[in-house]
C-alpha cells in the first residue's frame, strides 16, 4: 500500500522504517525537498522510501500519517492540500504539547476541542482518526517491547476509516482486540489529555517503554 507521512520526526521516521519493512510504498513529507532527514531516511530506505514535501506525501498516500507536532498540523496540512486529502484515511498521531520556558506542559487546545477535531473540521473531506498519540514511537511499531496485554486507542466518525486503521495496527503487531474504540472524533480529547499524565510516567519511570492496559469487569 502507499502511505504518505507528513512529518520528519522520529514517530514520522519510526513509522516509515516499519512500513517499508512491511512492504509498503512510502513518501515522507517534509517542508522542503531539501530537507536532510528526509533525504538521508530516503536514501538509506531503499526502493520503496521515498522523501519530497508535504504535498507530495499527501497525493502519493492513499492513506495519509500526520506525524507532526499537534501545535502545527494544522499548517502542515494545508501545505499538504486539501485536494489531496480528500477521500482519504487520515491518520492523526499528534499532540498539542506547549511548553514553558519553566519546563511545565499545558495542550493547547484542551477540554473543549482538540487537534483531531480541528483537522477534521477543516479537512471534511478526509476521513480522519485519531490513533497511537498516547505511546513512545518505538512501542507504536513494535508491542512487544512491554510484555503481556495492552491496549491502543481509535477515535473517528467513518466506522470503515477506524477498520482500516486497526488493519493496519495489526501490521504492526497489536492485536485487534487490543485496541478500543472510544468512538466519534470528539473523544480525541481524552486521547490528547492523557499525554502530561504520560509524561509525567515517563519522567517517574525513567524509559518510554510502558503502556496503558485497560482491565474490565466480566
Amino acid at each position: 500500500m502507499r502511505i504518505g507521512i507528513i512529518g520528519t520526526g522520529t514517530v514520522g521516521r519510526t513509522l516509515a522504517d516499519k512500513l517499508v519493512a512491511l512492504g509498503h510504498e512510502v513518501t515522507l513529507g517534509s517542508r522542503t525537498k531539501d530537507n536532510e532527514k528526509a533525504l538521508a531516511w530516503a536514501e538509506q530506505a531503499g526502493p520503496n522510501g521515498h522523501s519530497g514535501t508535504f504535498a507530495d506525501a499527501a497525493g502519493f498516500g492513499r492513506v495519509v500519517l500526520n506525524a507532526t507536532a499537534g501545535t502545527v498540523s494544522l499548517e502542515a496540512l494545508r501545505a499538504a492540500g486539501a485536494e489531496r486529502l480528500a477521500g482519504k484515511v487520515l491518520v492523526d498521531i499528534s499532540n498539542p504539547l506547549v511548553f514553558s520556558t519553566e519546563g511545565t506542559v499545558s495542550l493547547d487546545p484542551v477540554n473543549t476541542d482538540s487537534v483531531g477535531e480541528r483537522i477534521q473540521r477543516e479537512f471534511p473531506d478526509a476521513r480522519v482518526v485519531k490513533a497511537l498519540n498516547t505511546l513512545s514511537a518505538p512501542l507504536m511499531v513494535d508491542p512487544g517491547r512491554v510484555p503481556g496485554e495492552h491496549n491502543l486507542f481509535v477515535a473517528g466518525d467513518d466506522a470503515a476509516a477506524k477498520t482500516e486503521v486497526v488493519s493496519l495496527l495489526g501490521e504492526f503487531g497489536w492485536p485487534a482486540e487490543a485496541v478500543i474504540d472510544l468512538g466519534g472524533i470528539t473523544s480525541a480529547r481524552g486521547m490528547e489529555m492523557l499525554m502530561p499524565f504520560w509524561l509525567q510516567l515517563m519522567r517517574t519511570f525513567g524509559t518510554t517503554d510502558f503502556n496503558y492496559s485497560i482491565k474490565r469487569a466480566g
